[in-house]
């Protein structure tokens, strides 16, 4: 079997590749230039092709010899939505028969521009005539590694929104398997899958479970986004402001969810904990010193 996949040098996404070299899948990985080639060979692709997500010839030609393709969005680009249909559209034309789309939990919440992209390429899996699966993640919880040097450091957890609004999480290596047992089988043929670790937190709880695993104690703050932002090395432009939108639902509403059962059903066991994710950053931060 072969895979085209999209997004296998990305720091989320790239969990999928190993999934798919477990179970014996040839994968043919979609990058945008020379040194990403490099990196997806390292990982383990064993095809590279050179590719843009807005050229519908480029995609198609991708596409041509493929089994299936694993699509995942570029966040927050002005043309997210496009650049999705533009790949499903692609794979059809090409003779491909499954698609497998990693989404977002709640697409529906349309004020956000990273889950009304998705909307748009649900839209044109359901009506591609293609065998698909559509997985739709909250929160990753990887999205915390890139804050932990900081949470060690310093003692304290803050981000631009209130530590009191809750959230759903999901460890995306979850993800990554059932995407991969979607590309490879056909028990999660048809579906529409909310990925999600059981529960909600909000930051003060966060903190709490950072402290238990590193044995002392993590204090829940708030930053202004412009400040949170600017330490973050983030420019001016579309992820910025996509952002800025973003953690102002979240202080306003949270990000609800926290429903397990699809994921367990899914995997078959439990999903990974934040509890359990906090505690193998802790291991490896003691690993490390």
């Amino acid at each position: 079997m072969k895979v085209l996949m999209v997004g296998a040098t990305g720091k989320f996404a790239g969990y999928v590749l190993p999934e798919l070299m477990k179970r014996g899948v040839k994968v043919r990985a979609l990058v945008r230039d020379r040194a990403s080639e490099r990196v997806a060979r390292d990982r383990g692709a064993d095809e590279t092709v050179l590719g843009d997500l807005e050229d519908p010839r480029c995609l198609i030609s991708a596409a041509v010899g493929a089994d299936a393709v694993f699509h995942i969005n570029p966040a927050f680009a002005p043309r997210e939505a496009a650049m999705g249909v533009t790949m499903v559209n692609a794979a059809k034309a090409a003779g491909v028969t499954k698609f497998v789309f990693s989404s977002v939990i709640h697409p529906s919440i349309t004020r956000l521009s990273n889950h009304a992209g998705k909307l748009p390429v649900e839209q044109a899996i359901y009506e591609s005539g293609m065998k698909f699966t559509v997985l739709q993640p909250a929160v990753f919880m990887q999205n915390m590694e890139g804050s932990w040097p900081e949470v060690v450091r310093t003692g304290r957890f803050a981000l631009p929104y209130s530590k009191r609004a809750k959230a759903c999480y999901v460890d995306y290596r979850d993800v990554a398997e059932a995407a991969a047992m979607a590309l490879t089988g056909d028990k999660l043929e048809g579906g529409t899958f909310e990925m999600c670790a059981p529960g909600t937190f909000n930051r003060i709880e966060l903190a709490g479970l950072m402290g238990d695993a590193l044995g002392c104690k993590i204090e829940a703050g708030e930053v202004p986004f412009e400040e949170w932002a600017n330490a973050q090395n983030l420019p001016e432009g579309p992820v910025r402001s996509g952002l800025k939108r973003m953690y102002a639902d979240y202080n306003e509403y949270g990000f609800p969810g926290g429903n397990g059962m699809a994921l367990r059903c899914v995997l078959g066991r439990e999903a990974r904990s934040l509890k359990g994710y906090f505690q193998e950053l802790a291991m490896r931060e003691k690993i490390a010193a």
